[in-house]
């Protein structure tokens, strides 16, 4: 198993309003009460799980994130009653099933996702649902390509020639056919197309979609690498976001 991706917390909370844009709006496909316990799969620094705690004023929210600075920052900003976690997804568990599992913009940074939705299906109660959105095939392709066409080269080839990524952009076919076989029913996948214009370049680029190259460079190289990415790209850039949409339920 890849070991989870830590963040520059501060900054991501900074640059990250179209994700939590995105965010919101799969927020909106869950109907809720306002009494149900809701798992937040991969809060981040918690901004959407603001918006979700505000939705369940007689509920409670679990939120759950594997980077250490998400975590941190998530508890300095949410209320207290907010249950925040540092856990792996692959691994969690609860002491009682929820009502309902919420995910933006996590699902495409674990590679095993019969693992993931065996487990999440394990945390719902019968009849739970799973409102969930990550990167999907094609996501941030552009981006992508530049990254690695600066990774094949030296200095950078070095650390990174033989790194395959660490992102898993799926299909709606294969999720589906997952999320099948880990036990739930009325499944429905689909991909969508949001373009984001990140304003700040360099800074979303570093914080967010070349995060992972950088992780993998000694210091010295990180401003280099992200330059010779940004050469590849046009500017001002868009930013070509490919959203993977699921919706399921544990039957019961």
């Amino acid at each position: 198993m890849t070991k989870p991706r830590d963040w520059d917390a501060s900054t991501y909370e900074r640059l990250s309003a179209p994700l939590a844009a995105m965010g919101v709006d799969v927020l909106d496909r869950l109907d809720l009460a306002g009494d149900e316990t809701v798992l937040d799969a991969g809060c981040g620094t918690g901004k959407v799980t603001q918006v979700l705690y505000d939705r369940l004023p007689h509920g409670h929210v679990i939120a759950v994130d594997a980077a250490p600075s998400m975590v941190e920052q998530a508890r300095a900003l949410l209320p207290a009653d907010v249950d925040v976690r540092r856990a792996d997804l692959l691994d969690l568990s609860l002491d009682a099933p929820a009502d309902a599992v919420l995910s933006t913009a996590t699902f495409h940074w674990i590679g095993d996702h019969e693992r993931l939705f065996a487990n999440l299906h394990a945390a719902l109660r019968p009849g739970g649902r799973l409102v969930a959105q990550c990167g999907g095939a094609g996501n941030v392709a552009e981006i992508k390509r530049a990254g690695l066409a600066a990774a094949s080269e030296p200095p950078y080839a070095e650390h990174l020639a033989d790194w395959p990524g660490d992102w898993n952009f799926a299909t709606p076919g294969d999720t589906e056919r997952r999320l099948h076989a880990a036990g739930f029913t009325d499944v429905w996948c689909w991909l969508t197309r949001v373009d984001v214009d990140p304003g700040d370049r360099a800074g979303y680029l570093r914080a967010i979609c070349l995060g992972s190259f950088l992780d993998r460079l000694p210091d010295s190289l990180r401003e280099g690498f992200l330059e010779a990415s940004l050469a590849r790209l046009p500017d001002p850039l868009t930013i070509h976001y490919v959203r993977l949409n699921m919706l399921a339920r544990r039957a019961g």
